[in-house]
């Protein structure tokens, strides 16, 4: 009689033990690990020296085209992460179960995509013209500066860029190819953290598509993972 008593309570406690669904993750884990405030906070220092470099490239030349001056790169990347600090301050829930953080996280990958494809085109802007830039040979115009594209190097019909309110040359060979050089730097790095926020959303969301066998038990309707 004992041994059927411990037969049948071995046989409940295993079943209880398959029945047993995986443990909530802790409430009191640190919400940082939860959602990447990090890569939020990137973004935003990011994208504000990328509009602070903008407007001080406009300050030597107001002639400057928008392409030359990705202030709009910037301002994109500071919206993006305010939008990752809105998802911070949702609580937590797996798979999405409401849907300010469904709308909220899909937003965020949204964005992320597009900042990635904006900093990439304004780094490839700012590469062309620091090699021009590199490449110029200035002249002074009375309040303006007359740059040529050195022939023998680059360009064999030696286009002229005249910049506007600029009463030293040595601005646009020096300190706005700098600004260029920072541009290229700042708008990798946006690149590469937008990439990185973008997959964090799509691992977050996509990660448990196949999770491995499931076995369920008819009774209590609950699921284990194989």
């Amino acid at each position: 009689m004992g041994q059927g008593q411990k037969g049948s309570s071995d046989k409940e406690g295993n079943k209880n033990k398959r029945d047993e669904s995986p443990a909530p993750e802790d409430s009191q884990k640190c919400r940082v690990c939860r959602f990447p405030l990090l890569v939020a906070l990137l973004q935003l220092l990011l994208g504000v020296a990328v509009t602070v470099v903008a407007f001080l490239m406009l300050a030597v030349s107001p002639s400057l085209l928008a392409r030359e001056t990705p202030h709009w790169a910037g301002i994109i990347l500071c919206l993006v992460s305010i939008l990752g600090f809105i998802l911070y301050c949702i609580t937590y829930q797996p798979d999405e179960r409401t849907s300010m953080q469904f709308i909220g996280k899909l937003l965020y990958f949204v964005l992320c995509t597009i900042g990635l494809v904006i900093s990439v085109l304004a780094l490839s802007f700012a590469g062309h013209h620091y090699t021009q830039t590199s490449s110029f040979r200035c002249e002074q115009a009375g309040e303006d500066c007359v740059c040529i594209l050195d022939q023998d190097k680059n360009d064999p019909i030696a286009r002229t860029f005249t910049y506007k309110g600029v009463s030293d040359c040595e601005v646009i060979t020096g300190t706005l190819t700098l600004y260029f050089l920072l541009q290229i730097v700042l708008n990798l790095a946006q690149a590469l953290v937008c990439a990185i926020g973008a997959f964090i959303m799509w691992k977050h969301r996509y990660q448990v598509i196949f999770a491995g066998l499931q076995i369920g038990t008819p009774s209590s309707k609950q699921w284990q993972k194989v």
